[in-house]
């Protein structure tokens, strides 16, 4: 990814134990794992004559790491590749006393290889591509809503669209192909371009089947792909059983807009307005679980629609309903807009009428420049309100 790479500091903690690092290909886990623990023992099971070996010996890894004293850091890179060889990372874990550091892109071929991620010994982080935080002053919110937040692609704006091309070529087709997750290819593909121009919607599985000429069951199979390698994530529908019908359906979000816009087939032509509506959506969505992960709060989101077509974006819990205690909530809604009109408000008010919830916080997210406080609503601009996210005043 380049050395300007080793200026943009990640906000993710390392912590003093085992642990999974997850996230999808491209974010910069290899890069972080230097950086953190420029010392440790690596090993990159991309190497193809160390994989073979360990497929063959697992065993053979402790001999690789040699005399090293009790609390060492012993990084394993792409450790999907191998799920037999936790056996003998818990082994070691147990015995030598070492810390490993085990990083990859799906958590899927692991279980599927009857890996059980080592019972709790070993917690779990995810690393997605850089935050606006991370970037600091060189945060463009015009060009991340068109080309997103990878690092190859932050790091390099001329190259942006050539880079995201090749990113959905070569892995969002060949690599997913290697790993066996899809035996017939083009099929996959035809979902990937229907999947890419609904990002920020609902997701109906029939209506998407029909769009993609597939099986139902096929779309669904597609789908937990792209979940289970992190590509993309379900914001489910909040349903707090309030007196009105709730939609129930998931909306589907792809982990980065411009890996959006590139499997939509879109990255060649202008991004129009409402494109980028949804693409401001899926910027707020990430900075709201890059928050979630270095905070360590893991608050569910979700967003909540009734049968009416009244819809807000997110729905954070602040704390879950209890006996004699509503929901805690933080509701916010995201406009694509550099004036704000306060006709959006409606679904905000409405839901803070409601009874049987406690909505703590009503904030509204602006592509404008002025902050504005209405009656208990907060209007804040982009940088204002992730300001404010990281600073822990959101939730």
């Amino acid at each position: 990814m380049g050395e300007k790479e080793t200026l943009i500091h990640r906000l993710l903690h390392c912590p003093d134990r085992s642990f999974f690092l997850f996230g999808p290909r491209g974010t910069g886990k290899s890069t972080w794992l230097r950086q953190v623990f420029p010392e440790a023992v690596r090993f990159d099971l991309l190497d193809t004559s160390l994989y073979l070996e360990l497929s063959r010996e697992p065993h053979r890894l402790e001999a690789l790491i040699g005399k090293r004293p009790s609390k060492s850091w012993i990084v394993l890179d792409e450790i999907q590749k191998i799920p037999s060889l936790l056996d003998e990372v818990h082994r070691l874990m147990e015995t030598r006393r070492w810390r490993f550091a085990l990083c990859g892109s799906s958590a899927r071929k692991l279980r599927r290889g009857g890996a059980n991620l080592l019972g709790g010994r070993a917690i779990t982080l995810d690393l997605e591509g850089f935050s606006a935080i991370e970037l600091g002053a060189a945060f463009d919110l015009e060009f991340s809503l068109n080309w997103g937040f990878l690092p190859f692609v932050q790091l390099e704006h001329h190259n942006a669209a050539d880079i995201l091309e090749a990113y959905v070529n070569t892995y969002l087709k060949e690599e997913i192909r290697e790993e066996g997750l899809v035996r017939n290819v083009p099929p996959f593909l035809r979902f990937l371009n229907v999947a890419g121009q609904l990002n920020g919607q609902s997701v109906h599985g029939q209506n998407i089947a029909r769009e993609s000429s597939l099986p139902r069951s096929t779309v669904d199979t597609y789908f937990s792909i792209l979940i289970d390698t992190l590509l993309g994530h379900f914001l489910p529908a909040w349903r707090p059983g309030l007196k009105v019908r709730e939609a129930a359906h998931p909306k589907f979000y792809w982990f980065d807009p411009g890996i959006a816009r590139a499997a939509a087939g879109m990255i060649r032509e202008p991004a129009d307005r409402l494109w980028q509506g949804a693409a401001l959506e899926t910027l707020i969505f990430h900075e709201l679980r890059v928050y979630n992960e270095i905070s360590r709060k893991k608050r569910p989101l979700a967003y909540y629609r009734t049968a009416s077509g009244v819809e807000i974006d997110f729905i954070i819990e602040s704390s879950k309903r209890h006996a004699g205690a509503p929901a805690h909530l933080v509701a916010i809604e995201v406009k694509r807009s550099e004036k704000w009109n306060r006709s959006w408000e409606s679904a905000l008010r409405d839901l803070a009428g409601q009874e049987g919830v406690k909505v703590d916080r009503l904030v509204a997210v602006y592509t404008g420049t002025r902050a504005y406080h209405f009656e208990g609503l907060e209007v804040l601009p982009v940088s204002d309100f992730l300001q404010s996210l990281y600073q822990g005043k959101i939730f």
